[in-house]
């Protein structure tokens, strides 16, 4: 791995690739007179290079979607890997909500993805694609992008996580006063819900940077750690391979694309948009596109308490979607949900989302954000 000027880490880059192939010439008939014949054979790979983020956990994400890439389409193309930190990545000492969450993990690779237009650039630094945890992307796009294609979605929950060699098996073992780890409202708010005497307290970082803080002994042996539990998203700990670490699965409402991969491209990138219809997932499709869609009509970002489940039949082409708006107190919400048949996978699912939506927020909803919304400004 090597570094840029910019701090972006490039992966399967030995050098700089002045085109976007490589010629891999294959076994050619060669004649006595020592040319190649006509018969000569040549396979010819095209560089695809794939953004994301730094983390071990990006890279992983970014390493499934090259190989699903690569296997898909018979290995035409070779791609490469280049990492990014972003913002969310830099700042870890605030909030999330504290931010607004609009573009707060991916301007930075957009910049990388945009510069993929420009014929005077070298290409070797700027990408085709960028993979994202579908849950950190925004729901309004850029002009110059769009979502090109959702990768099948692995366990969308929400977990709670011990410490190590903690006495606690499930979250009744956790004392009335408990303290709980997490930077989300959304999380919290639904456990207020259920345990109104927690206490939560902000938690930032990288799943490893989490759970070192949770694992950490107190100085004094006969205090409690600082943390008694955290709330992580399952699908993470389970591509880092530490699904050991989950307690307990919650049964709470999970985040809009939680679990799931969007793929990131230039908007009109045909060639691209071609490549991607091998690896998406139709039923990831289906349930993901409506849950952005719904967060979408309720302008909320990934910072605002807004939950959802969802569920798929293919057999009956029946999609259900279900939804959570909740104050930060855990009181006041408005839950609904909505099932309705699928004859077109992309527009019947961004309705059903909108269609939920503009039924909650007649019924209490807006009311809950725009609270929610005002008292960030005092």
């Amino acid at each position: 791995m090597t570094l840029n000027q910019e701090g972006t880490s490039i992966y399967n880059l030995s050098h700089h690739i002045p085109t976007d192939t490589i010629t891999i010439p294959s076994v050619a008939t060669i004649s006595a007179t020592n040319t190649i014949t006509d018969k000569k054979k040549s396979m010819t790979k095209t560089i695809i290079n794939i953004g994301g983020r730094s983390s071990k956990l990006a890279v992983i994400q970014s390493e499934s979607v090259k190989h699903l890439i690569e296997s898909n389409t018979d290995n035409q193309y070779q791609c490469n890997i280049i990492s990014k930190k972003t913002l969310g990545d830099q700042i870890q000492f605030k909030p999330l909500y504290s931010f607004g969450g609009k573009s707060l993990w991916t301007k930075e690779l957009e910049d990388l993805l945009y510069c993929g237009k420009e014929s005077n650039l070298d290409h070797s630094y700027c990408i085709d694609i960028i993979v994202h945890s579908l849950k950190d992307m925004p729901t309004n796009l850029p002009d110059n992008f769009e979502l090109g294609c959702i990768v099948r979605r692995i366990d969308p929950t929400d977990c709670l996580v011990f410490p190590q060699n903690s006495i606690y098996k499930t979250w009744d073992d956790l004392p009335n006063d408990a303290v709980v780890g997490t930077s989300s409202i959304r999380r919290s708010a639904q456990l207020k819900r259920l345990f109104p005497n927690w206490r939560f307290k902000n938690i930032r970082g990288n799943i490893q940077t989490r759970l070192s803080k949770l694992d950490s002994l107190p100085a004094n042996p006969n205090e409690r750690h600082e943390f008694d539990a955290i709330v992580l998203a399952s699908a993470g700990l389970i591509r880092l391979n530490l699904q050991n670490r989950i307690s307990q699965r919650l049964p709470t409402y999970h985040a809009v694309g939680q679990g799931a991969l969007g793929v990131e491209i230039r908007k009109n990138d045909q060639r691209i948009k071609s490549i991607l219809k091998t690896i998406e997932d139709i039923e990831s499709t289906v349930c993901c596109l409506a849950e952005r869609s719904l967060l979408r009509t309720m302008e909320g970002g990934c910072s605002v308490p807004i939950g959802v489940t969802s569920s798929y039949n293919a057999e009956q082409k029946e999609l259900t979607l279900n939804c959570i708006v909740i104050d930060c107190d855990g009181v006041d919400f408005v839950e609904d949900s909505m099932t309705v048949h699928i004859h077109d996978m992309y527009n019947d699912s961004i309705k059903c989302g909108k269609d939920l939506a503009t039924k909650m927020m007649n019924n209490g909803a807006r009311e809950i954000l725009e609270t929610i919304n005002a008292s960030r400004y005092l």
